[in-house]
């Protein structure tokens, strides 16, 4: 006997622990707890059974298994730096990064063997494709267009594969170091450039400016001139008219006081003044004098002047 000591009792108690014990392990293998954002392949006699989702499962001891765990947030995968050649034949070290997701947990367990490898590797020949089909200067400048690319082209074959291609970024692109002295010295001789071109339009925007205010300043004095003639102009025609509306004035003044009484007698004595006057200023300004030839004869001129004031 195996236990030649132990009693009926003792034997059964024994088997009794043995199956509490295998009960126990039953229960803990049935027992499956599916993280969240986790998908667990089910495999039942070695073939596919289902997909477990997140929260608490059972399965069958012995029979079922957890064949794939997958993860299924956004996952980012460093693709290893390569050398590409661009269309005018210049080498460039790449280096990019991809995201995707799990899409189908199903497709990523059976459609590859290792789904992260066929994506890096899938990655890496593409970039090279499309950096074949451009120029050096193109790679810099078309980044945008070159992550569509190969975001397209990914997500087309990793369908098949269960596998969602959110998006691809480069992190660098690096050319050799000739390529990058050179550009490095074009960017000085363009800087230097426009440099040069800035200085230019500033001093012909400052002859531009100096012209025009010279041209303002001659404007402005052109019209102060115009507007002094103009006063001037009107100065002197209203001074003229003053004038004429002074001697009008005047002459109305001298024919009422001629026509009242005493009148002519005082005017006889004006006239005879002046002429007495304008002899004594010619004796002043000249050296030859000029004498009427009826000079004894005063009366007599004084009343011609007074008949000439009459007939006016």
């Amino acid at each position: 006997m195996l236990f030649p000591n132990l009693s009926v009792a003792g034997i059964l108690q024994i088997i009794l622990l043995v199956l509490v014990i295998a009960a126990i392990i039953m229960v803990i293998k049935a027992i499956l707890i599916v993280p969240q954002q986790r998908a667990y392949i089910i495999e039942r006699w070695g073939r596919f059974h289902e997909v477990k989702q997140p929260g608490l499962n059972f399965l069958f001891p012995f029979v079922d298994r957890v064949a794939y765990r997958h993860d299924l947030r956004e996952i980012p995968l460093d693709v290893p730096s390569q050398i590409c050649i661009t269309r005018d034949n210049t080498q460039l070290q790449v280096d990019g990064i991809l995201y995707f997701q799990v899409t189908d947990p199903k497709l990523a367990s059976y459609g590859s063997s290792n789904y992260v490898i066929a994506i890096s590797q899938l990655a890496q020949t593409t970039l090279r494709s499309v950096i074949g089909r451009m120029e050096l200067d193109r790679t810099f400048e078309e980044r945008d267009q070159i992550n569509a690319t190969v975001v397209n082209a990914l997500d087309e074959a990793a369908a098949s594969w269960g596998v969602k291609v959110l998006r691809y970024e480069i992190k660098d692109l690096t050319p050799p170091k000739e390529i990058l002295r050179a550009m490095q010295q074009q960017i000085t001789a363009e800087r230097e450039k426009r440099a040069v071109i800035a200085t230019s339009e500033g001093k012909k925007q400052e002859q531009i400016n100096l012209a025009m205010g010279m041209r303002e300043a001659q404007i402005a004095e052109s019209e102060g001139q115009k507007q002094a003639e103009i006063n001037r102009a009107q100065g002197e025609a209203a001074a003229i008219l003053a004038r004429a509306e002074a001697t009008s004035t005047a002459l109305r003044q001298i024919g009422a006081a001629t026509n009242s009484e005493g009148g002519m007698q005082a005017l006889n004595l004006q006239v005879a003044g002046q002429y007495i006057e304008a002899f004594a200023n010619l004796a002043k300004t000249g050296n030859t004098l000029i004498v009427p030839s009826n000079l004894s004869d005063m009366a007599g001129l004084i009343a011609a002047a007074t008949t000439v004031v009459k007939k006016g």
